[in-house]
């Protein structure tokens, strides 16, 4: 069953402007479920939203949705090319310090 996959397939075609280019992998392991995100980099913003409460919301959904499913379901969002992490403008050192967006909401907690 692949509730986890469609229900995250639906929020997020709901919230960017290229639903066309959202993908979403499942794989599945002694882990649990893991679904791997990307969508077009022009959406990102609104994927992880102000302080990364989007991106937030949408993995306790999923979370909800794997209880119910007697599963764990982790959320992954790929960081588009040219984002925040490459190493262009000041030489890399900014970027350095920069976390994925998976590292600050591990963080987090959630």
């Amino acid at each position: 069953m692949e509730k986890d996959k469609e229900f995250l397939e639906y929020v997020v075609k709901g919230l960017v402007d290229n639903p066309d280019k959202v993908v979403i992998d499942r794989t599945v392991d002694e882990m649990g479920v893991l679904l791997t995100l990307t969508v077009d980099p022009q959406d990102m913003g609104k994927i992880i939203g102000r302080s990364g409460n989007t991106a937030k919301a949408i993995r306790i959904l999923l979370r909800i949705v794997g209880m119910k499913n007697n599963s764990r379901v982790n959320l992954k969002i790929n960081e588009p090319e040219g984002g925040m992490r490459s190493n262009g403008g000041n030489g890399g050192g900014q970027s350095q310090a920069m976390k994925s967006v998976d590292e600050a909401m591990e963080d987090l907690k959630f």
